[in-house]
């Protein structure tokens, strides 16, 4: 068995309770390596064309990496990915934390659910050992609550816990999957299969240490990024955390306000990093072996609000989602919005922004206050948005429909709400604007899970980060606002090269292309250290090309077509107020930057993989399923 893996991929039939362990070979682990492809593997070739997302026959797939656990900041990330219930396309998510490691350590590569139980349960996993135990005293509870009682009834505080919440039960198509109470596999709605299974939990613990094929390089990897650490950019992220980007976005005018009609937020001073941390800051959290420390753990506890610092703090998407999408300049309620989002288990991107939507829908009198059930959900409006984020987890009044998301919800209301809408594949749009930076225009339309800010480098990058870029067969550095061919050349190989570590599962923090603590090289070295392999910079990128051809695939045959890959009516109209004020996404522009990157991917007018494609990546037994 190659260095770096378990060499175990166990199966869970949850409707008959029977659990195997498949023991794949090195060419298996070599062409699928972890992760994203990992998973997909087993969607195509276990997932029913059509199945409906929650659906019993729809796979739960849960992978990590043969990197997972290696001693080095960036190295605990764990996959989740079932067809999705927000989307209809593949749905694929990466989350952190103590979790990753503890499910490697514990003796598994990946985890592959199919079936739903007869009643709750959750999956204990201890040193190459699995069981199902009933969990009928968890359903309903808040993860706080599942997460302690689990650790109680096995004895141990240091098992790790990913679960569904409450959200998932009442069948919330954002609802997500957290592991530590505030670490969470966001997008896409994988708490909702978890719970669409009645499983609650995966509970992991373990001992089985990680073979490493040249330790004494590792080491000197992990100690070259801790002694640039703090001369770094991702230094940043230690003092301030992602929030610490408010003040930047909203200056350049790329920070959305009021459902997308603005770039420019009035009260963006108010969330920013340093308010955060001179006001409510408790500490700085990590995951695991990572020294760079970004997550925000706040408290506050007065007359108006409580925050328990057990749901750690709102990162900037949280503060963006919740703040400047609702026009809401409150860093209390937006802490306590994100605090009931992990307690119940939702995605802060699409709940803020589904919200945000309401307001504006309500403001233009689309949404009647009878709809709303008296609840003045205008823009600004704090205390309703807590009370509707609240509602939407439980599923009652407004929040039942607002628990569909924006794209679902606005169906009922007709066109002038659908107009409203800021999706990309039915998912709300991260807060950073495509038309700032012109490539997440593209990628935005072309994201095979629907729009993420996590799927490229963003714009700044090629300008900033030159030998980096560089590294990556990329020497043109083009302007933020154009999107030639050029631009979308980086948009396609820094798409790749983010999928591949998807696949890998590392921090996009830690790895990247441009200002990250390592770079393409060094992620390279990485992986050859712990597996001893002999990859280069291509066999990397080509990793990230088999990930996004296979999700293609695997739309095709749910009827995603060409037409899917499109931009929300909202990024077409010329923004209002601020730096920003006139600048627009132009349709042709898109279409025509598709067309561009259609052809350098090798995909055909329809946006599937040429067989010729998938040929070359090592996937010939796809070529019938993408002629579909």
């Amino acid at each position: 068995m190659s260095f770096g893996y378990n060499g175990c991929i166990l199966h869970v039939n949850l409707t008959n309770s029977k659990i195997s362990i498949e023991k794949p070979n090195d060419n298996f682990y070599k062409l699928y390596i972890g992760g994203s492809t990992l998973a997909l593997y087993y969607m195509l070739t276990q997932s029913p064309a059509g199945i409906d997302a929650l659906d019993p026959d729809n796979p739960l797939i849960i992978a990590v990496s043969p990197l997972t656990g290696a001693s080095i900041s960036g190295a605990s990330r764990v996959t989740a990915m079932a067809k999705s219930p927000l989307t209809d396309c593949i749905g694929d998510s990466q989350g952190g934390g103590f979790f990753p490691v503890q499910l490697k350590f514990s003796g598994f590569d990946a985890i592959v659910l199919t079936g739903k139980s007869p009643h709750p349960v959750y999956l204990w996993l201890n040193d190459g050992h699995a069981e199902l135990r009933d969990a009928k005293h968890l359903w309903g509870k808040l993860t706080s609550e599942v997460e302690d009682a689990i650790r109680s009834n096995l004895g141990d505080s240091k098992i790790e816990v990913l679960q569904c919440g409450i959200a998932a039960e009442n069948g919330v198509r954002f609802a997500n999957l957290l592991n530590n109470c505030n670490r969470a596999n966001g997008r896409t709605g994988m708490g909702a299969v978890m719970a669409s299974k009645n499983l609650k939990a995966i509970a992991a613990r373990g001992n089985r240490p990680i073979s490493i094929c040249d330790k004494e390089a590792l080491l000197a990897l992990s100690k070259k990024g801790a002694s640039k650490f703090r001369e770094s950019q991702v230094y940043s992220f230690r003092q301030y955390g992602t929030a610490g980007g408010i003040n930047w976005q909203n200056s350049s005018g790329g920070l959305p306000t009021r459902n997308w009609s603005s770039g420019v937020f009035n009260g963006a001073e108010k969330l920013d990093g340093t308010v955060i941390n001179d006001k409510y800051l408790v500490r700085r959290d990590t995951c695991y072996g990572c020294i760079v420390r970004c997550k925000p753990v706040v408290s506050i506890s007065d007359n108006d609000s409580f925050v328990d610092p057990r749901f750690g703090g709102p990162e900037y998407e949280t503060l963006s989602t919740f703040g400047s999408y609702c026009g809401i300049d409150d860093l209390k309620a937006i802490a306590q919005a994100n605090q009931l989002c992990n307690m119940y288990g939702m995605d802060t991107i699409s709940c803020g922004a589904t919200i945000a939507w309401a307001m504006d829908c309500h403001e233009k009198g689309i949404i009647s206050s009878e709809d709303t059930h008296g609840i003045d959900l205008h823009f600004g409006n704090a205390e309703a948005m807590l009370m509707v984020t609240e509602m939407i987890a439980k599923r009652e009044g407004i929040g039942n429909l607002l628990a569909e998301g924006s794209a679902r919800a606005a169906q009922r209301f007709g066109k002038a709400a659908e107009d409203l809408v800021v999706c990309s594949k039915q998912q709300e749009l991260p807060a950073h604007m495509p038309q700032v930076k012109r490539s997440l225009a593209l990628i935005y339309a072309v994201n095979p899970s629907g729009a993420d800010h996590q799927s490229s480098e963003h714009d700044t990058a090629y300008t900033s980060y030159t030998d980096r870029m560089a590294q990556l067969g990329l020497n043109e550095p083009q302007p933020e606002d154009v999107l030639n061919d050029e631009k979308v050349k980086f948009a396609y190989i820094t798409q790749c090269l983010y999928s591949a570590m998807d696949c890998l599962d590392v921090c996009q923090f830690v790895f990247g292309a441009g200002w990250q603590l390592y770079d393409t090289e060094q992620l390279v070295e990485l992986v050859n250290a712990v597996t001893g392999w002999d990859v280069d910079k291509n066999d990397i990128l080509s990793l990230g090309e088999r990930k996004l051809a296979m999700m293609r695939v695997f739309n095709s045959q749910e009827g995603i077509t060409q037409e899917q890959d499109a931009l929300p009516l909202k990024m077409s109209e010329s923004l209002m107020k601020g730096i920003t004020t006139g600048l627009r996404v132009e349709p042709k522009e898109v279409q025509q930057a598709i067309k561009t990157y259609y052809h350098i991917a090798g995909y055909n007018d329809n946006g599937i993989p040429y067989p010729e494609k998938l040929c070359s990546l090592g996937l010939e037994w796809l070529i019938e399923a993408a002629k579909q």
